[in-house]
């Protein structure tokens, strides 16, 4: 008996890793000390002393049940960025910069190739907001785990000037809201979205008009970044007073999060785009319109509420980032809550 008999293979875990490395390497800034494969991360923090109160910033989230779709198409490549999202974008919730992210994945057996797919899509997370993939860890569960099954689920951390941290608590009444476009459900929901489809290969590979693409590659689209846009508002000299990641809980849930007490946001039905899966969704699933927007973001993956007269630079700020916004709402007096008008 050995342990490969036992259900690990070492050797397996090796090649993965020597699969990785040219995923990992793209992601590497400078404050990183030490090479790939060491016992821990290092990350230099010289630089922050030029901050007058750092504040460490950290997000932890997975990606849920959404990694059952990559099953079934055996498709990869995505769900690491959806993990890098979850967590990036909490961060600049708060103001603050991603510095560096380390990834989890359990899995029943140790597939190289599909462990290298998995770390590639949390590479391009990572690309994508600037942070440096450090670490990770790959641990094999047989007899705990089906053969072909993983989770996977990351860690991130960031730095932030506490004068600069979005708490909130500058929000007040008059204040316009600005949501940026998701790119469709993200990495919510899919408890739901799994009850109203068929959660086989053909069914996600079918094609429809309204989506203008098969159900799976609608439902895989990765959750956007918003690393990029807050970071490109900041340059622009705006101050934003709140922000809101719209996660599970939908609007009802996440919106009254960046509200401090005595106001309210009030946000009109009918100005920005709903993706049409929102729609497909709740059709075929006879889902109640108050139930999807306490689900799901209905397009609107962040909600920044700024000055009136730092709309506009916002807003281009956005465009010019890359991604699409819309002028959704603004705040008034009132209890601490989201109406939907």
């Amino acid at each position: 008996m050995d342990y490969k008999k036992a259900g690990v293979d070492i050797e397996a875990g090796y090649k993965s890793v020597e699969l990785i490395k040219g995923s990992i390497k793209e992601t590497m800034r400078p404050e990183v000390l030490g090479g790939i494969g060491g016992f821990a991360g290092a990350f230099d923090m010289s630089s922050f002393k030029n901050m007058d109160e750092p504040i460490l910033v950290s997000g932890t989230d997975g990606v849920g049940t959404k990694i059952k779709l990559a099953f079934v198409l055996n498709k990869h490549d995505t769900i690491g960025i959806d993990c890098v999202a979850m967590c990036v974008n909490d961060i600049v919730c708060g103001g603050g910069e991603p510095l560096f992210f380390l990834d989890y994945i359990a899995c029943g057996k140790n597939f190289p190739e599909k462990i290298a797919e998995i770390v590639k899509g949390v590479a391009e997370g990572c690309k994508q907001s600037g942070c440096a993939l450090i670490g990770g860890e790959t641990a094999e569960h047989p007899g705990l785990m089906p053969e072909d099954d993983y989770d996977l689920a990351g860690f991130a951390v960031g730095v932030v000037d506490k004068k600069e941290m979005i708490t909130g608590e500058n929000i007040k009444p008059g204040d316009k809201l600005i949501g940026i476009a998701s790119s469709g459900v993200h990495s919510n929901g899919f408890s739901l979205v799994r009850k109203v489809f068929d959660m086989t290969e053909a069914s996600l590979n079918t094609y429809y008009d309204e989506l203008g693409t098969t159900l799976g590659e609608a439902l895989l689209a990765p959750t956007v970044i918003y690393v990029k846009a807050l970071n490109s508002i900041r340059e622009a000299g705006v101050k934003i007073h709140g922000c809101s990641h719209i996660t599970g809980g939908g609007f009802y849930e996440n919106i009254p999060r960046m509200l401090p007490e005595g106001v309210k946001a009030v946000i009109k039905k009918g100005s920005f785009d709903i993706p049409p899966i929102f729609g497909l969704l709740q059709k075929t699933g006879d889902i109640a319109e108050e139930m999807m927007y306490n689900t799901y973001n209905m397009g609107i993956g962040m909600l920044l509420a700024v000055d009136e007269k730092d709309v506009d630079a916002a807003m281009k700020a956005i465009t010019e980032a890359g991604e699409k916004c819309f002028l959704v709402g603004q705040v008034e007096e009132g209890q601490k809550t989201v109406d939907l008008v």
